[in-house]
């Protein structure tokens, strides 16, 4: 170990934040910088950004918002910050100047056809091309758009250029770094994380993947130090709840003995939930919208008032604070949001509405975290039988039915899991109403063993970030560690044989190839029957996975109605991931089909690695893609 920092960066869907730690010269050799209390010191690096036009001030984090400048104002965003000025390039021959932070997300609500959020939710969008340059999404072309994974490189080139700024001495390269991702994320929007990682120019054998719900634990391990081992005891469940500004993470955590010492794996992960904080925000603005339209005292009586969508996008981004005010602890009865006027046609100036707190508290308890029967599952359904591309939103905000959907799926023998503590992480927990709701709901669903809160004094908008520090400090130092290896299990699609029929093709089954809790550094021979593997041309490979099949192993072989019921957009408990076309060569004409068996590893940087393996001969071929889920 020859660094001198850990670096933990959250790359959130609305906020981004580092964090960082300094690593003590030896176990024996432990300075009040690096420990206090036998808990160690993790900082969190205030980012210079752009607050306004020529402005530049220091904040703990920075949203995760892009603006594209006109070229009449790119001169504005290009001498403040330390390093000169953003640039979108890195991925593609693009060095524009860009404006990132701050400033960015107050332009968005001005400008939103030159304005990109949620970047992160895009670059695990496996309908669209994350390399092609599609954001802003729905803008017209003579803006310049920019792919999500540039996007994500630019995000952390930013963080890269705030961490060298302040420690010229200490290049981001020499040092380790845990980036932080979703639990939910799948194989490829983790490579494609990695690859907008290295292209940023954060260190390639210095970086580390950790999961934003085990990371948020961590930070409270941190900060209980050894006392957790006395808070918790074997056979506990802990429940993560991670509820951000754009998305919701659910993971399972044991508490186990080994060698008599406590351990903690990881249990199980939900699915990658488009629902948090923004949609609360968009709930608000549609309230105050009907406020506006029903208020008599303004311009146009009764029903007079009506935004244009100018508005309405500054109007989102307005409820966004008004939230926060109006759920905080000692909140006034009502709150002022004003709205700036468009001319003369549609409003003479700026319009203004007092907005009830009761009826804010009742629209997002209830519309997110309403009671619901643990039975309960979120509500599917289709509105029309065209929609627009983009990002797939839940269909259903209420996030307790997803809760109660992410228990019983993680039951055994048809049972549901019980969580005995729960972790709130989260913008949105910041609330004590909503976070209130919540053990309301989970009180009623386990009215015998009420779960518990581990109740944290950090900011939880800080919280992943310092987690993914301290753990990088664990792992070097021997400290606790979070197990569990892949949180999925993987499977190879295989064609079926028989007879053609017209119009059809053939069945797929699904072949597992790397069950649930493998671990890195490991590898297996999948035990099966010969299958044909294509050579000399290029042939889609599809890949699946699950996070609930724990029972699967390799060699289990799954009919071909699961891959039918996923095709079909029916309920199933496979997903496909990460499907390819590749060219594997051939070396003579007698290689089109060959026999093989398969082969799989993971290796210690969390690549799963597919080895065919032919029967006949000593020739091998490799397909791989990251399943990182626990460095």
């Amino acid at each position: 170990m020859n660094f001198k920092y850990i670096i933990g960066i959250d790359l959130g869907t609305t906020n981004s934040v580092l964090a960082y730690a300094k690593v003590p010269p030896s176990q024996e050799s432990v300075s009040e910088d690096t420990v206090q209390g036998n808990v160690p010191v993790v900082e969190i690096l205030p980012i210079p950004q752009y607050v306004a036009a020529g402005t530049v001030e220091l904040r703990k984090s920075l949203p995760s918002f892009l603006y594209l400048p006109t070229d009449q104002e790119a001169s504005q965003y290009e001498d403040a910050l330390p390093w000169g000025r953003d640039q979108a390039g890195g991925l593609a021959d693009n060095d524009r100047t860009i404006v990132l932070g701050e400033a960015a997300r107050r332009r968005s609500s001005e400008v939103p056809d030159r304005s990109i959020s949620a970047a992160k939710s895009w670059l695990c969008h496996s309908k669209v091309d994350r390399r092609a340059p599609i954001l802003p999404w729905g803008a017209d072309d003579s803006v310049g758009k920019l792919s999500p994974l540039e996007v994500s490189r630019a995000i952390l080139r930013h963080l890269i250029d705030a961490w060298e700024s302040a420690f010229p001495d200490a290049p981001i390269a020499w040092q380790q770094v845990v980036l932080t991702v979703p639990a939910s994320f799948d194989a490829s929007a983790r490579e494609l994380t990695r690859e907008a990682a290295v292209a940023a120019g954060l260190p390639k054998e210095r970086l580390l993947f950790l999961e934003e719900p085990q990371a948020a634990l961590y930070s409270w391990l941190c900060e209980t130090g050894d006392r957790w081992r006395k808070m918790l005891h074997v056979g506990d469940k802990l429940l993560v709840c991670d509820v951000g500004g754009g998305t919701t993470d659910l993971t399972l955590i044991a508490v186990e003995e080994e060698q008599g010492e406590l351990t903690l794996k990881r249990l199980a992960v939900g699915d990658h939930l488009l629902v948090g904080g923004d949609n609360m925000d968009l709930a608000l603005a549609h309230l105050v919208a009907e406020l506006l339209a029903d208020s008599h005292s303004l311009p146009g009586g009764p029903g007079g008032t009506k935004l244009d969508p100018w508005q309405s996008v500054a109007l989102w981004h307005s409820a966004r604070e008004a939230k926060e005010i109006l759920l905080a602890e000692k909140a006034k009865a009502s709150h002022k949001i004003s709205i700036l006027g468009r001319g003369s046609k549609l409003i003479g100036g700026t319009v203004s509405v007092d907005v009830p707190r009761d009826r804010v508290v009742t629209l997002l308890t209830d519309g997110f975290f309403p009671k619901v029967a643990l039975s309960d599952r979120p509500k599917r359904r289709a509105m029309s039988g065209f929609r627009e591309i983009g990002l797939p939103f839940e269909q259903d905000s209420a996030m307790t039915r997803h809760l109660a959907a992410f228990l019983s799926a993680q039951g055994e023998n048809g049972t549901v899991a019980r969580p005995t503590h729960v972790l709130l992480n989260g913008g949105v927990f910041r609330a004590t109403t909503l976070e209130k709701r919540l053990f309301d709901v989970l009180a009623d669903w386990f009215p015998d063993a009420v779960p518990q809160r581990l109740c944290p004094t950090f900011e939880l908008d800080h919280a992943v970030a310092r987690g993914a520090a301290f753990y990088g400090l664990s792992k070097n130092t021997g400290g606790i560690r979070i197990r569990g290896g892949t949180a999925r299990a993987y499977y190879v699609g295989i064609e079926t044989s028989g007879l053609a029929i017209p119009g059809a093709p053939r069945p797929l089954k699904a072949l597992c190839v790397a069950p649930i809790g493998m671990e890195e550094g490991t590898e297996c021979d999948v035990p099966s029957d010969e299958f044909a593997l294509i050579t000399g041309e290029p042939v889609p490979f599809r890949f699946f996975s699950s996070t609930t099949r724990r029972n699967d192993k390799p060699g289990t072989l799954l009919d071909a109605s699961h891959i039918s019921a996923q095709n079909a957009g029916e309920e199933s408990d496979l997903a496909e991931t990460d499907s390819m076309e590749a060219l594997l060569p051939r070396e003579n004409s007698d290689d089109e089909e060959v026999p093989v068996r398969f082969q799989t590893r993971v290796t210690e940087l969390g690549i799963l690695e597919l080895w065919s393996l032919a029967t006949n001969s000593d020739k091998r071929w490799k397909l791989e893609f990251s399943v990182r889920e626990e460095t």
